[in-house]
């Protein structure tokens, strides 16, 4: 049985990441096996790495062509640019269910297709559970992150109001080009109330995100940046007259598929833009695994496997 290289989990190694080999993917009737050009990182997978088993191939962002068309003949032929959520793929080729991939116009880099999976389907889906954002004022905390960036352009599209909260100034730039109309720097500053909140932070910003919302507003909470801190609710402060506050979680990447074409199609247009703060060879693996840890880049990091030439 042939091989491919991989990414593999090891504690003992730097960055707990090292390079190996896996039996080449074998896909099933409903998959495509994917030649791997470009796989993006996430703040989310790095931090839990050692909590996955020995061995195992991270990622779920990743974008290339397609080697083998799916045998039922569903999903793009063989030949065909695409980009997919599925898991395992840091590494040199991926089976990827056909319901979870899409094809890229001519118009987009795959590099840049890559970074938008996990952080545009979020920012998408959350805005979508939220309902039409036309008119209304959208807070987004985390704002500088991959996910907070994509929803920004998002929001701004849909005739949001939208108030971008971040840790510090130097973690604000850019975002007014982006599309938010407020770049504030914690909550403290936002003196009126929100109607939609999506919330990247947890702990204390989850509970000075539920006090700003307005009766019958919505907050769709999404990541924990804060770590262990707890969001502790004084008594009786969920309380609200009027029309119901709502607080949802998110975590539904389900047959992402079509939301990808979607995501890809705005790219195309020029109505989202892949944000990608770092990007280099994978051989330069524990490199950009230092910068999204250490917050020094906005957005994604992308891993280039395989040359797009090829």
């Amino acid at each position: 049985m042939s091989a491919v290289r991989a990414l593999l989990v090891d504690p003992e190694a730097p960055r707990s990441l090292r390079f190996g080999e896996i039996p080449e993917p074998e896909p099933g009737p409903g998959e495509a096996l994917v030649e791997v050009r470009h796989a993006s990182m996430n703040y989310g997978e790095l931090r839990w790495a050692l909590h996955r088993p020995v061995g195992a191939v991270l990622g779920y962002d990743v974008a290339g062509v397609v080697l083998r068309a799916a045998a039922d003949g569903s999903g793009p032929a063989t030949g065909a640019r695409v980009v997919a959520f599925s898991n395992g793929t840091w590494a040199e080729r991926v089976a990827v269910a056909t319901d979870a991939l899409a094809e890229v116009p001519d118009a987009v880099p795959l590099a840049e297709a890559a970074a938008l999976p996990v952080v545009g389907i979020t920012a998408l889906r959350t805005l979508r559970a939220a309902g039409s954002v036309l008119g209304k004022r959208v807070l987004i905390t985390g704002a500088s992150g991959g996910v907070g960036r994509a929803a920004i352009q998002l929001a701004r599209r849909g005739g949001a109001y939208v108030i971008a909260s971040v840790g510090g100034a130097a973690r604000g730039e850019g975002l007014k080009e982006l599309g938010a109309d407020e770049v504030v720097i914690g909550l403290d500053t936002v003196d009126r109330p929100v109607d939609v909140v999506l919330e990247n932070v947890g702990g204390p910003h989850l509970v000075a995100s539920w006090n700003l919302l307005a009766p019958g507003g919505t907050i769709q909470q999404i990541g924990w940046a804060a770590h262990d801190q707890p969001a502790v609710f004084p008594p009786n402060s969920i309380y609200s007259p009027g029309p119901a506050k709502s607080l949802h979680s998110f975590s539904d990447m389900s047959h992402p598929g079509p939301d990808l074409a979607v995501l890809v199609s705005l790219a195309a247009r020029g109505e989202l833009s892949a944000e990608v703060g770092w990007r280099g060879s994978w051989e330069r693996v524990e490199e950009a695994v230092d910068a999204l840890l250490g917050r020094r880049i906005p957005g994604k990091a992308v891993l280039d496997i395989a040359p797009e030439g090829r």
